[in-house]
């Protein structure tokens, strides 16, 4: 029986096609770079390539796409447990265009695809209970039964006392609707430790300006530990026990109070190719220096080490294409951040 990894993340893999030209439509692009992809896979490899210990459950199609993912889950050193084959369903497959600044559309194949048949009784519930953060997204929250199968990992893993990690990773042509997406994604919202959105997610959820302290401060929840909100190549900005009713307190009256602090660390400024998997990287590094370390909740100037880290490792990660191909090293973030 393979050892237990300390973050196990849940959730979707599939095989990202990007055009190998930058900047062109799908209708336009004369051929395709086969790319592995999947938020929480993508979290999975990031964790590993920075040293961490990692495990991934999920679904793949009985398919040469689907030996391949596992293959690369493998090759990258996550543990691959976890991973099933679906006989009845193919790997899902996303075309991703990459427009001339860098940024993403989508277009999905999965109706259905084999991450959303993964069954409640197929769970690796004892990699669950073993690790010290269980991580996911909200793509597995669309349909059954992959639904009551999330529900009941994160069920498990609280029960077993197992930090719960949340990055909602909005992909609206995934969702019936807009509303939808948002009654989903904020469904399980308060189950969460911790959270990072984009300045983007920040928008859709609150639908108000991301840059708004007070939508931002709506987001937070009192089981919470830690909010991120990620500003891409601005860095970041961070809330921990600073809710609403803590905020004068913590600003006026107890200003070093270590509870609750909120701040920004600055990005680090890179040629950006193509961000796919930026936040995966991101997350995932902040992940393994919490696996490290649990004080950093607490503990202001850790935090801001750590996200500084992050925030090389999100930058790094935009300088080439792909995801996992494109996820640094613990040298590789050293080099960036000496280097400003």
């Amino acid at each position: 029986m393979a050892a237990s990894s300390s973050i196990v993340c849940f959730g979707e893999m599939l095989i990202d096609f990007v055009p190998d030209q930058s900047g062109v439509a799908l209708a336009e692009a004369q051929g395709f770079i086969k790319a592995p992809g999947g938020a929480p896979a993508n979290v999975a490899c990031a964790v590993s390539k920075l040293g961490g210990s990692a495990a991934f459950i999920g679904k793949v199609g009985k398919d040469e796409f689907g030996y391949m993912l596992a293959d690369i889950l493998k090759q990258n050193g996550v543990n691959a447990d976890g991973v099933l084959f679906d006989e009845h369903a193919r790997t899902a497959l996303a075309f991703v265009t990459l427009k001339n600044d860098g940024e993403r559309e989508f277009m999905f194949y999965r109706n259905p695809s084999a991450d959303m048949l993964l069954k409640e009784s197929e769970l690796n519930m004892d990699l669950i209970k073993k690790a010290k953060i269980f991580h996911y997204g909200s793509i597995s929250l669309i349909t059954e039964p992959c639904r009551s199968a999330h529900m009941a990992a994160m069920k498990a893993a609280k029960q077993a006392g197992v930090l719960l990690s949340y990055d909602p990773n909005v992909r609206l042509p995934l969702w019936p609707s807009a509303e939808a997406a948002r009654e989903g994604i904020n469904s399980i919202w308060k189950e969460a430790d911790f959270i990072k959105v984009s300045d983007d997610e920040v928008e859709f959820l609150t639908q108000k300006k991301a840059d708004d302290e007070e939508a931002v401060k709506s987001l937070w929840h009192d089981g919470l530990k830690l909010l991120v909100v990620t500003d891409g190549e601005k860095g970041c900005r961070y809330y921990t026990k600073a809710s609403t009713d803590f905020y004068y307190l913590a600003h006026y009256i107890w200003p070093h109070h270590s509870d609750n602090f909120n701040g920004k660390v600055p990005g680090y400024a890179v040629k950006a190719i193509d961000t796919t998997g930026a936040g995966d990287s991101f997350v995932g590094s902040l992940l393994v220096s919490i696996a490290k370390d649990a004080s950093i909740f607490t503990d202001e100037a850790k935090l801001k080490q750590a996200l500084a880290f992050s925030n090389a490792c999100g930058a790094i990660c935009t300088t080439k294409k792909g995801a996992i191909p494109a996820l640094p090293t613990v040298s590789d973030a050293e080099t960036l951040m000496s280097s400003k």
